[in-house]
């Protein structure tokens, strides 16, 4: 047998480790071109079935709430059967989930539909990071964060313009069926190059605590998107808010009680872990919902189409595609903790900008520039976040403690998306938050795209004091000096 020597083994270690960001920042870009499609072109969908606001919110959230709480649990799957078949699985579900979706004969099938992605989704989601950590050595872990990081920007360039242009010319359902050759492409490669690992020990899973977190956001998700339409007072936001206090100290006795918790409270013990999370938190809820407003803004309120609006929206992935890499580069040299908050304040700067810029008048380059900017920043972040806090955990519950981190941040995607949606439309009266969501308010009179107006002025109002928190955060996720 011929021996190894370390600098042959660090080469083909780092071989495999580049294969390995292959395969999951694939599956990046075929989640991140399904959802940035879909928000583009979700007019489209809406008229199609001429669905309510509520039905139109729904769309998009039930794939958002069924990720969320499912994160975790399939974390801990993959820990004990193994992350090469759940990662796998996942494609697979995803794939079929999307022809599905496309021969969808109403809107509930539709939402079924997004509800069997989002499983597939909470499978690659949940191990994708890991599988990187496991394969690159700790020096190198930066680079592959930001190249795979940098790949959502691959699917957030392809995904405005290709989902404006399939709602355009080829119709609703390709918005779906677009994702199946990728997903096909993704599975085959996928099972070629990921090494089957050994599994861990069994482990119970924490299902009450599953039922419970998934019953809690679903009662809050719903209060929220109702909220917009019915107001504070509705019935159903009053029940879904009841409901949400209620569960809030069930989770936390099960939790307490459970051998092996989907919310482990013990990880928000250190400093560094508690911050960085919320910074996590909150920079998600202050930039995931940016793409779907401003192209919201676009089609409502200048009256482009979908495919127009797709491409005004390029800036954001364009700014993540260049800062993410950089920042994996810098991260050879720069602390992740000062990436961090660079990023997490160029996320602020942008969306400040177009929080003071928010008219129907206002020259593109303006916006351009502020979506830039926010783009940048959401790169940069993510590059310097995730490095960090993949680097303080402990290697043997990276599927759950991964799964925790991504389902903290989803809970941001959540919340941002309901809570935008809800003060985008409360500017305007009952009667015309359905124009808003067909995206054929501008059609109707200057007074009410003011109206609008006012809306995505405080829209963008919360998203930025939201970022502006997640920097002070992302200051303090640090470990304390001894």
């Amino acid at each position: 047998m011929v021996a190894v020597t370390p600098e042959e083994d660090s080469r083909l270690r780092l071989r495999y480790a580049w294969r390995v960001c292959s395969v999951v920042s694939l599956g990046l870009i075929l989640i991140g071109i399904a959802g940035s499609t879909l928000n583009v072109a979700l007019p489209t969908v809406v008229r199609h079935f001429s669905a309510s606001p509520l039905e139109s919110g729904w769309i998009l959230l039930s794939y958002l709430l069924v990720s969320t709480a499912s994160l975790v649990f399939f974390g801990r799957v993959a820990d004990l059967l193994g992350r090469r078949g759940v990662y796998l699985t996942g494609f697979a579900l995803f794939t079929v989930a999307s022809l599905l979706a496309g021969l969808s004969p109403d809107v509930w099938f539709l939402i079924g539909m997004r509800v069997l992605q989002a499983v597939g989704g909470a499978m690659i989601l949940a191990n994708g990071t890991v599988l990187i950590t496991d394969a690159f050595p700790p020096e190198r872990l930066s680079q592959g964060m930001g190249v795979y990081i940098g790949t959502l920007s691959v699917a957030q360039l392809a995904g405005p313009t290709v989902g404006g242009l399939i709602a355009e010319t080829a119709g609703w359902q390709w918005i779906f069926w677009v994702n199946v050759p990728a997903g096909v492409i993704a599975l085959g490669w996928g099972a070629l190059a990921l090494r089957r690992m050994p599994t861990r020990p069994k482990e119970p899973v924490d299902a009450l605590g599953n039922v419970l977190l998934f019953a809690a956001l679903s009662a809050v998700i719903l209060a929220l998107s109702e909220a917009g339409s019915g107001g504070l007072s509705s019935p159903i936001v009053l029940a879904g808010a009841a409901t949400f206090l209620v569960l809030l100290p069930l989770i936390w006795l099960a939790e307490r009680r459970a051998p092996n918790p989907v919310l482990n409270l013990t990880l928000f013990g250190g400093r560094l872990l508690t911050c960085a999370n919320l910074a996590s938190f909150g920079n998600a809820l202050a930039r995931s919902a940016l793409i779907l407003v401003v192209a919201l803004y676009f089609q409502a309120a200048r009256g482009l189409d979908a495919f127009e609006a797709g491409l005004s929206v390029l800036p954001v992935p364009l700014g993540i595609g260049l800062a993410s890499p950089i920042a994996g580069a810098l991260g050879r040299k720069v602390s992740p903790y000062a990436v961090s908050i660079g990023g997490a304040a160029m996320t602020s700067l942008g969306l400040g900008t177009l929080m003071l810029t928010a008219d129907p008048a206002t020259p593109y380059w303006i916006i351009g520039i502020g979506l830039f900017v926010a783009g940048c920043g959401s790169g940069t972040f993510l590059t310097g976040n995730t490095t960090l806090v993949m680097r303080a955990l402990p290697s043997g519950s990276l599927g759950v403690v991964n799964g925790f981190r991504v389902m903290i941040m989803n809970i941001g995607v959540v919340l941002s998306v309901g809570l935008s949606l809800s003060v985008l439309t409360s500017s305007v009266g009952p009667e015309l938050r359905a124009q808003v969501y067909a995206a054929t308010l501008a059609e109707l009179s200057p007074v009410a795209v003011g109206q609008l107006m006012d809306g995505f002025q405080r829209a963008y109002a919360v998203l930025f004091t939201v970022a502006v928190a997640s920097v002070v955060l992302a200051a303090l996720a640090r470990r304390p000096r001894r």
